[in-house]
């Protein structure tokens, strides 16, 4: 078909009826996850928005044209994340598509959550979470798709890509490596688990969206975002065209097949050399698992 890094979410769904079909996503209450709703709202999917609050959550399903439902979801709080996909298991209804789209980006000050640094909780752990609670329903769907939001900033990630001695952060805190590293932990996750669902009929894959001013970036800052923002100008994507790729890998046809790989622009993209280490990807799951045992289901 032709996408490109200029395709809109609309573009790249058009003509398609999602009528009968479930999406879960992540952070539907600004930015690319509210565009998504729309979008695939818009096709007829019926869409399980979650935010932070059941609030905002709310006020995010109600703002679109379409079947939606609310649940509250606090990304860096697990107990959260275990209620919501207790919730949701509840509905016992098969998942289409799950988008883990919410994330944290780059802030300033050094966060925590479960003793560990707070973007890595928030960014990875709480999906890992989530994706264990509707793994079960999302195989039960006819051609299930997980979509995993990444970045091209895993590029950015520490020495090695994932520092396992340092999660915390007590030997010391960079923000953009700490997002990197995030980012890389959901690439990593994508390509994990696409090993382990082969012959399931489950999909998984990751994505890099862009570069979107969204408010994403509101806790992000520094000299890296101020130059950023200077020579990022000509490559920034709205955020219709910034949805387009995660909506692509989740819906689109010419994508049903493909799993296990990393997406820009609508197409199939190059990781570095971390984000295609298989042994790096397995450690960081076992890690996973350990870390978020008391919340797994």
């Amino acid at each position: 078909m032709g996408f490109n890094r200029k395709s809109t979410a609309e573009q790249v769904t058009e003509g398609l009826d999602l009528t009968g079909k479930t999406i879960v996503i992540t952070g539907i209450n600004s930015g690319l996850g509210l565009e998504s709703m729309r979008v695939l709202c818009l096709r007829g999917a019926h869409v399980i928005g979650l935010a932070r609050t059941l609030e905002k959550a709310q006020q995010a399903c109600d703002s679109v044209a379409g079947k939606t439902t609310p649940v509250a979801c606090e990304l860096s709080e697990l107990a959260s994340v275990k209620a919501a996909g207790e919730s949701i298991r509840n509905m016992a209804m098969p998942i289409d598509v799950l988008i883990t789209n919410a994330g944290i980006m780059a802030p300033n000050q050094l966060n925590h959550a479960h003793g560990l640094e707070m973007q890595f909780v928030t960014n990875h752990i709480g999906h890992f979470v989530l994706i264990q609670y509707l793994l079960e329903q999302v195989k039960e769907a006819e051609a299930g798709r997980i979509v995993i939001l990444s970045s091209a900033a895993h590029t950015m990630a520490v020495k090695g890509g994932i520092d396992f001695e340092n999660l915390d952060a007590s030997r010391g805190y960079s923000p953009w490596r700490f997002y990197g590293q995030s980012k890389l932990a959901n690439l990593l996750t994508a390509r994990y688990m696409s090993d382990q669902l082969k012959g399931h009929g489950v999909t998984v894959n990751a994505v890099h969206p862009g570069i979107i001013q969204t408010n994403l970036a509101r806790d992000a800052g520094g000299l890296l975002m101020t130059l950023m923002g200077l020579f990022a100008k000509p490559l920034e994507k709205t955020v219709e065209q910034g949805a387009a790729t995660q909506c692509y890998v989740a819906v689109n046809p010419e994508a049903a097949d493909t799993s296990g790989k990393y997406f820009s622009d609508c197409g199939v993209a190059k990781t570095s050399p971390a984000g295609r280490n298989d042994r790096l990807a397995k450690k960081l799951w076992q890690k996973s698992e350990a870390l978020a045992a008391d919340y797994l289901p």
